[in-house]
Protein backbone atom coordinates (compact mmCIF):
# COMPACT_ATOMS: atom_id res chain seq x y z
CA UNK A 1 0.00 0.00 0.00
CA UNK A 2 1.73 3.24 -1.35
CA UNK A 3 1.99 5.85 1.89
CA UNK A 4 3.43 9.35 1.14
CA UNK A 5 5.37 10.09 4.52
CA UNK A 6 7.10 13.54 5.12
CA UNK A 7 10.18 12.52 6.97
CA UNK A 8 13.17 14.42 7.58
CA UNK A 9 15.77 13.60 4.87
CA UNK A 10 18.79 14.13 7.23
CA UNK A 11 17.02 11.06 9.63
CA UNK A 12 16.64 8.69 6.49
CA UNK A 13 20.20 9.69 4.79
CA UNK A 14 21.80 8.55 8.94
CA UNK A 15 19.02 5.37 9.29
CA UNK A 16 20.47 3.94 5.85
CA UNK A 17 23.75 4.69 6.34
CA UNK A 18 23.67 3.16 9.83
CA UNK A 19 22.35 0.61 8.51
CA UNK A 20 23.81 -0.22 5.23
CA UNK A 21 20.28 0.03 3.65
CA UNK A 22 20.10 0.34 0.61
CA UNK A 23 17.03 2.09 -0.35
CA UNK A 24 14.61 4.50 1.56
CA UNK A 25 11.92 1.79 1.95
CA UNK A 26 14.36 -0.63 3.79
CA UNK A 27 16.10 1.64 6.26
CA UNK A 28 12.08 2.50 7.22
CA UNK A 29 10.73 -1.01 7.11
CA UNK A 30 13.46 -1.76 9.89
CA UNK A 31 13.33 1.50 11.84
CA UNK A 32 9.56 0.00 11.97
CA UNK A 33 10.53 -3.95 12.72
CA UNK A 34 12.44 -2.37 15.60
CA UNK A 35 9.74 -0.13 17.27
CA UNK A 36 7.62 -3.35 16.89
CA UNK A 37 9.71 -4.96 18.40
CA UNK A 38 10.89 -3.14 21.05
CA UNK A 39 7.21 -2.39 21.97
CA UNK A 40 6.48 -5.99 22.57
CA UNK A 41 9.14 -6.10 24.55
CA UNK A 42 8.46 -3.35 27.03
CA UNK A 43 4.71 -5.51 27.61
CA UNK A 44 6.47 -8.83 28.33
CA UNK A 45 8.94 -7.04 31.00
CA UNK A 46 5.50 -4.91 32.10
CA UNK A 47 4.49 -9.01 33.10
CA UNK A 48 7.33 -9.01 35.73
CA UNK A 49 6.10 -9.29 39.29
CA UNK A 50 2.36 -10.47 38.48
CA UNK A 51 2.55 -13.81 37.61
CA UNK A 52 1.41 -16.39 40.97
CA UNK A 53 3.95 -19.04 41.91
CA UNK A 54 3.22 -22.54 43.48
CA UNK A 55 5.06 -21.71 46.70
CA UNK A 56 4.82 -25.92 47.00
CA UNK A 57 6.44 -26.62 43.49
CA UNK A 58 10.08 -28.50 43.44
CA UNK A 59 11.45 -28.14 40.66
CA UNK A 60 14.61 -30.28 41.75
CA UNK A 61 12.07 -32.80 41.65
CA UNK A 62 11.06 -32.10 38.18
CA UNK A 63 14.54 -31.82 37.04
CA UNK A 64 14.63 -35.50 38.08
CA UNK A 65 11.66 -37.19 36.42
CA UNK A 66 13.17 -36.33 33.08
Amino acid sequence: MPTNLAIDDKLIVEAQRLGAHKTKKDAVTEALTQYIRQRKQQQVLGLFGTLDWDKGYDYKAARKRK
